[in-house]
């Protein structure tokens, strides 16, 4: 089935076709039929897969100019309302429909006037809330409300804000639920506040042809010089290198930037200017490594990411999923690549026993860098061993 056929405005599929988009993917084929009509969806799909689309098609149907706030979506971090909100400006650019971005980090002020005059809103849970007890957003009219990525919402903590803007929203809506996993806690979710809702399951998995997955045995203190040699073996067109926490990321961000390396960190304490001004570097390709936390494992569509390397072992199946979910998307082949120290082993013996496609790496020869991480990092770091003491020489 085309877009072509699902009786979508001409004014969206003209949209649809500027962008260069002729064939739906498998969760927009399964998805924009049936949420047309106006049911309840509960969408599972991986990161990547088009799930904007799928739900902005059929929202942009159901609501009017000038109406007040008809459409919700939430969201579990700022970037993800940014990218979010840009991709249904341009579905909708043919239909000068307004939309708001609402999230934490920036001032409040300019939020409280562009709500007077959108009929979209994607926001942080947090911020949603902010402006509920502000009494600066009307959600009385709201008709189709959007829970995106809702295990990370889970995983950040958002559940009773989550239900909290869910009881002030009207009974009679369309709600479209969308995560890449399914824990009961969603699923209790979608029982109180869905009505007879379809089940869609679509593109949960890379496929194992195209995602080469490889772990690599190090030393502790030697895993950033094996991921310098890494990088500048693999010559990465854009690689993502994930980190435990957001002193590790700063520290591996700098040391990569020492050796030559393009590298920029994204974590959470970052302003929102600054870290805005790093996704859309990346995005244009000024930088080509983006040291992250999980932050940017969910939901954020980085296109053309060859390579993902996890710096240190995630906490569970779904965290490491999630990240090398990053690469090999829509149909294009990447690498993954885990470095284990000693003290990971025990974390990825629980990760191997689902995850059985990782494969070891090839022996390498790679010259020992002597780096020194400074003493105030050090202490507030948990991803390393304080015991390490070696300094940087060119």
């Amino acid at each position: 089935m085309g877009f072509s056929s699902m009786n979508i405005d001409e004014r969206i599929l003209s949209a649809i076709r500027a962008l260069g988009f002729t064939k739906p993917t498998e969760v927009q084929e399964k998805t924009i039929p049936i949420a047309m009509q106006g049911k309840d969806i509960i969408g599972q799909s991986m990161t990547g897969s088009g799930k904007t689309i799928a739900f902005a098609v059929p929202l942009l149907h159901f609501i009017e100019k000038h109406k007040g706030v008809q459409a919700l979506i939430l969201v579990p971090t700022r970037e993800l309302a940014e990218q979010v909100a840009s991709h249904i400006e341009k579905i909708a650019k043919n239909m000068n429909f307004r939309v708001c971005k609402i999230y934490g980090g920036v001032s409040i002020s300019p939020q409280i006037d562009q709500l007077r005059f959108s009929e979209i809103v994607v926001g942080t849970p947090g911020r949603i809330m902010d402006h509920m007890n502000r009494r600066t957003i009307d959600f009385s009219r709201v008709k189709v409300l959007v829970l995106d990525e809702a295990d990370r919402m889970l995983d950040m903590g958002f559940v009773d804000d989550i239900e909290k803007i869910l009881r002030h929203i009207p009974k009679k809506r369309q709600t479209m639920l969308f995560s890449a996993t399914m824990p009961d806690q969603i699923l209790r979710i979608a029982h109180r506040h869905m009505h007879d809702p379809i089940n869609i399951k679509a593109e949960i998995t890379v496929p194992a042809h195209k995602l080469r997955q490889y772990y690599y045995d190090v030393k502790q203190d030697e895993k950033v010089s094996l991921l310098v040699h890494l990088i500048k073996k693999e010559k990465p067109n854009l690689a993502i290198v994930f980190c435990s926490t957001k002193r590790t990321t700063d520290i591996v961000a700098r040391l990569l930037a020492e050796q030559g390396i393009d590298a920029k960190a994204i974590h959470g304490d970052l302003s929102q200017q600054h870290r805005s001004r790093v996704m859309e570097g990346f995005h244009k390709g000024k930088s080509h490594v983006l040291v992250a936390t999980d932050v940017a494992s969910r939901g954020l569509d980085i296109k053309d990411v060859t390579h993902v390397f996890n710096f240190d072992v995630p906490r569970d199946l779904d965290s490491y999923t999630h990240r090398i979910g990053r690469t090999a998307r829509i149909g294009k082949e990447g690498k993954a690549i885990l470095l284990l120290a000693r003290e990971d082993h025990e974390a990825f013996r629980r990760l191997l026993k689902k995850e059985g496609s990782i494969e070891k790496g090839p022996r390498e020869d790679f010259p020992k860098l002597q780096v020194r991480f400074h003493s105030e990092n050090r202490r507030q770091d948990h991803g390393f061993n304080r015991k390490r003491r070696f300094h940087h020489r060119r």
